[in-house]
């Protein structure tokens, strides 16, 4: 039961970063199109600099699962990789009960609200006079912080599993 849930978290974390890598796509297109509109033609784009803000902070944040699926995050690791695979595996749980975890719920609840709140009075971003809607945004925010929660919790049962039963997922 565990084994299958690990795959379908590591899978939809996988298709998850996939998906974030056709964002750079969407991202260059539309810096192309404001820069071709700015020097080609002198009309510049009001909508260019939020649209950007959102596709990068949509791929930043539906990457998060992917990039940690993969552990491809920052690891300060003078002492980690000394430790054998159970010694990292217990110093993974363990900072994961301690930090990681309780870090993720209340960046969830705080999310959760930020985004209740935007659609609730119908915010907009004031960076420019083009003043999107802030709810789109702040609901990828929250889906991207939910994956990324997901996979810390495959990643807890992978290292749970490995301590337990002596053998990998």
């Amino acid at each position: 039961m565990m084994k299958t849930l690990v795959r379908i978290i590591d899978t939809v974390s996988e298709y998850t970063g996939q998906g974030a890598l056709w964002l750079s796509v969407a991202l260059v297109l539309v810096l192309t199109y404001e820069t071709t509109s700015r020097y080609a033609f002198n009309a510049p784009t009001q909508w260019v600099y939020e649209t950007s803000y959102m596709i990068g902070a949509s791929m930043a944040v539906l990457g998060w699962s992917y990039t940690h699926k993969h552990h491809g995050h920052i690891r300060v690791d003078v002492f980690y990789t000394r430790f054998s695979l159970r010694g990292q595996a217990i110093i993974d749980v363990v900072i994961s009960l301690l930090f990681l975890l309780p870090l993720l719920c209340v960046l969830i609840y705080g999310s959760y609200s930020s985004m209740q709140f935007a659609w609730g009075i119908n915010e907009r971003l004031p960076e420019s006079s083009f003043r999107p809607p802030a709810g789109p945004i702040k609901t990828v925010i929250l889906v991207g912080i939910c994956l990324f929660a997901l996979q810390c919790v495959a990643e807890f049962i992978r290292n749970l599993y490995f301590l337990t039963r002596k053998k990998a997922i």
